[in-house]
């Protein structure tokens, strides 16, 4: 059994625990109004098995019963969880996320033991103390990006992080499916994306500038009925999940599938492989129409398997266009051509022309696109949102221009940068970022005027796959900082300076116990444990604080 002063992340207000309370036993059941049929299957298949508790259909009056209702006057998102030993268990939602949520908090405080399979202390009952729950999301979008291009996290991989998602309230994945280094997603109209694109003969081990290299090939994709079964079993955790198809930059992988997408008029695009290293890829595609046409049917495929729904972010559409270098187009005489025909004023503007096109395109079928911050170089398209990743600048501009913004600043939440500034630490990126930096990590910069801070949907942490391998090296880069992040996007939380820590750390106690009952190879507080370890790998440490701007 959990104190509620254990819950992560933190709720809003909460009235007991008192000694009396509820128990789950063989006579517990489930009474699920309208609207709350995804929390009633998603208690029956995941805490039933794991309480060993078969969870019936039972009568809305029943004192031993868990109920579940939607009740509007509730904001969304938001729930109130009351335990009475003498009424059962109820958890009203404003919405049906809310009551799923409500959901989540229910799992904890019932203990480690329900974040099982399966029961580890058959006829064991579980009490919670008499006490009520009332809690709401600070920000919209709390997000969650998995770089599947680098290195393929398959099927099974994503649905796993679906689920800690879910068990965190985080309810976007931003699922980056191409780069360079590999094209991950079925694209029936142009088979060569996945059967050329989808694996590189070899890996760089470590930074860029490593000497080491791993000598088999790796790949990977999902088929379009893959990417269904992840869209399905995200909606049923209300989680939206928002594709990322990179253009025009970080495209080695497509070009190498079809070399008539890139500048074929300065280099000898037929002799490009999938990229087997990391870093700034000069490749980039060719503003051509024959580009546009082709990238025009890859988003036909992908709207189709991300339909916009219900889902509170299922209608954006992410184009990546960061790190686009611009010499191809300079010396390509067709890329000129355009400039001239167009009447821009450089490589810039016709970046922003490029991105504009997909913006409109998308912007007529119901979708609204989003980018990372380089997006803004050369002029915005008026309806796209940006992903502020080179720190809060990007982010600023962008919601004081009037365009909605997801903060994700590298120098504070990029999960793949170290933990700690130890040797031990695996092939150790980037600035120094703790649990407890995570933690006061503040997402609204306080330079925003409150109309601009409007623009501000919410934010995301962000775990690149250069130098993560599997499953373990994601898992040890994630958490337990996903969980502080986690508090930082859902809780009201006081100013940085002003966040006790101190009490995080004693609630991620009784969280450590539920990430062991979920099987998740998080980083220990007193270190990497030695299989942890990757000695002799270079990385890339950056010393001293990440600049705050």
């Amino acid at each position: 059994m959990t104190s509620t002063t254990d819950l992560i992340p933190a709720p809003r207000a909460l009235d007991g625990p008192l000694r009396c309370g509820f128990v789950f036993d063989e006579r517990t059941a489930l009474w699920a109004g309208p609207g709350t049929g995804s929390t009633e299957r998603w208690l029956r298949s995941v805490l039933g098995p794991a309480l060993d508790l078969p969870l019936p259909p039972g009568p809305e009056d029943s004192p031993q019963a868990v109920r579940l209702r939607v009740d509007d006057t509730l904001e969304p998102e938001a729930y109130r969880l009351a335990v009475s030993a003498t009424w059962g268990v109820e958890i009203r939602g404003g919405d049906p996320a809310g009551v799923f949520w409500g959901a989540q908090t229910l799992r904890q405080l019932l203990g480690p033991e329900a974040f099982r399979r399966a029961p580890v202390r058959p006829g064991m009952r579980y009490g919670i103390p008499h006490q009520t729950v009332e809690d709401a999301p600070r920000f919209r979008w709390r997000g969650l990006l998995l770089d599947v291009a680098r290195h393929f996290m398959p099927k099974d991989g994503v649905l796993r992080y679906l689920d800690l998602m879910a068990a965190h309230k985080l309810n976007v994945l931003h699922l980056h499916l191409t780069d360079d280094q590999g094209w991950r997603i079925e694209i029936k109209r142009h088979p060569k994306l996945t059967e050329t694109g989808s694996w590189r003969s070899r890996t760089r081990l470590g930074h860029r500038a490593s000497p080491l290299w791993d000598e088999r090939p790796h790949g990977g994709f999902y088929t379009q009925d893959d990417i269904r079964e992840i869209v399905a079993y995200a909606a049923q955790r209300h989680i939206s999940v928002v594709p990322e198809i990179d253009v025009p930059g970080h495209s080695q992988a497509a070009i190498a599938a079809y070399p008539e997408l890139g500048n074929t008029d300065v280099i000898d695009t037929t002799a490009l492989p999938v990229w087997d290293t990391w870093g700034i890829n000069p490749n980039v595609l060719a503003p051509t129409d024959t580009t546009l046409r082709f990238y025009e049917g890859v988003f036909e495929e992908v709207l189709e398997l991300f339909p916009a729904d219900a889902a509170a972010f299922s209608a954006f559409v992410h184009i990546g266009g960061d790190e686009c270098p611009k010499d191809q187009w300079r010396r390509s005489p067709a890329a000129q051509a355009r400039i001239k025909e167009l009447g821009l004023a450089g490589e810039d503007e016709l970046q922003a022309w490029f991105v504009g096109h997909f913006d409109r395109w998308l912007a007529a079928r119901g979708r609204r696109l989003i980018g990372w911050d380089e997006i803004l170089e050369g002029g915005l398209a008026p309806g796209a949102a940006v992903s502020s990743w080179r720190g809060y600048a990007g982010g600023i501009a962008a919601a004081r221009a009037g365009h909605d913004v997801v903060m994700c600043p590298e120098q504070q939440v990029y999960l793949d940068h170290r933990q700690a500034a130890g040797e031990d630490e695996p092939v150790p990126i980037g600035y120094v970022r703790t649990l407890e930096d995570v933690y006061r990590f503040e997402p609204v910069p306080p330079q925003l005027t409150a109309e601009e801070a409007g623009h501000v949907l919410g934010t995301q942490a962000n775990v690149w796959t250069e130098v993560l391998e599997d499953h373990a090296r994601v898992d040890y880069q994630t958490f337990p900082r996903l969980a502080a992040f986690a508090e930082v996007a859902w809780s009201a939380l006081p100013t940085p300076a002003e966040r006790d820590f101190a009490d995080f750390e004693r609630r991620m106690t009784a969280h450590y116990a539920r990430l062991d009952a979920l099987g998740v190879a998080y980083r220990p507080p007193g270190g990497p444990k030695p299989w942890q370890r990757r000695p002799g790998i270079l990385g890339r440490p950056i010393d001293g604080a990440p600049p705050n701007r």
